[in-house]
């Protein structure tokens, strides 16, 4: 059993780190605070306090071999709500929450949207934050990945949106009737031979499932959108995240299916949200 203090736990900590993350001594104090059972205040307070670190030890090691600091420690933030995490689903990214921007813009002055519909949602975070913000919505978040479907449930019940939302099953709407007043996803945009490219948190800890967008990375566009004309109110609003420099290329599959379209930036001022609608709504 290995004796240390808070203070230098953290230290060493963040020197391990400080080559692999550009917020070393904040995953330090993040991966501590789970392995004693405490939050980052409770550290704060007493730095002076000895501990014994063999968990931390081992958590370390599990970040310094590259492993996503959302899945050592089960969950993230995503628009100011927590979220659990785990294997079978992207980690939730601050960039996706351009999503949300993009979906309030899109109806504001307008009637909230009464029913949402989120494909591919993973942890449920993009259906879960619009739900927050749409308090009349009622949402329907799909996966093909019967663990990612639990995960978000499972959110929902966490977060009091159980009554709000349903989680179903199945390849993009195919499983589905009806008609949506706005439907979200963040799909698998990364071309197939890219994805040993990623860096190692991404390409060897997140599902390939989740990430492979075909050969030219944008098949679940096309599956996508050929979709909408059956699952989209006539006024409804589509809107779908973007891989880097996928702007163009994703906007002309929407036109060909009759859509008109707009973009939101993310804060590097990249086009990271499309917005899809009927040109005459």
């Amino acid at each position: 059993m290995s004796r240390t203090t808070v203070a230098r736990a953290i230290d060493e900590g963040a020197a391990l780190l400080a080559e692999i993350t550009e917020t070393p001594r904040l995953d330090a104090r993040l991966l501590l605070a789970h392995a004693l059972g405490l939050n980052r205040n409770d550290l704060i307070r007493d730095p002076a306090r000895a501990i014994d670190d063999d968990v931390y030890q081992a958590l370390l090691a599990r970040r310094v071999g590259r492993e996503p600091l959302a899945l050592i420690i089960g969950r993230r933030e995503f628009w100011s709500l927590e979220f659990q995490v785990s294997p079978a689903t992207l980690v939730p990214r601050p960039d996706s929450e351009t999503l949300i921007e993009a979906a309030l813009a899109a109806f504001a002055g307008k009637s909230e949207p009464s029913r949402v519909l989120d494909l591919g949602t993973g942890t449920g975070c993009l259906l879960l934050a619009l739900l927050t913000e749409f308090p009349s919505a009622f949402g329907v978040g799909l996966d093909r990945s019967p663990a990612a479907a639990a995960l978000a449930k499972a959110n929902a019940a966490r977060l009091g949106l159980a009554r709000r939302s349903a989680f179903v099953v199945g390849d993009w709407a195919a499983p589905l009737v009806g008609r949506f007043d706005l439907i979200v996803s963040n799909p698998p945009y990364i071309p197939s031979a890219d994805i040993p490219l990623l860096m190692p948190e991404v390409a060897d800890h997140e599902p390939r499932s989740a990430l492979d967008g075909g050969a030219d990375g944008y098949d679940a566009y096309r599956n996508i959108v050929a979709d909408l004309n059956n699952c989209l109110t006539p006024a409804g609003v589509a809107v779908l995240e973007l891989g880097q420099g996928q702007a163009i290329s994703v906007s002309d599959i929407a036109r060909e299916s009759g859509f008109a379209t707009s973009f939101r930036l993310d804060l590097a001022e990249i086009p990271r949200a499309i917005v899809l609608s009927r040109p005459d709504r």
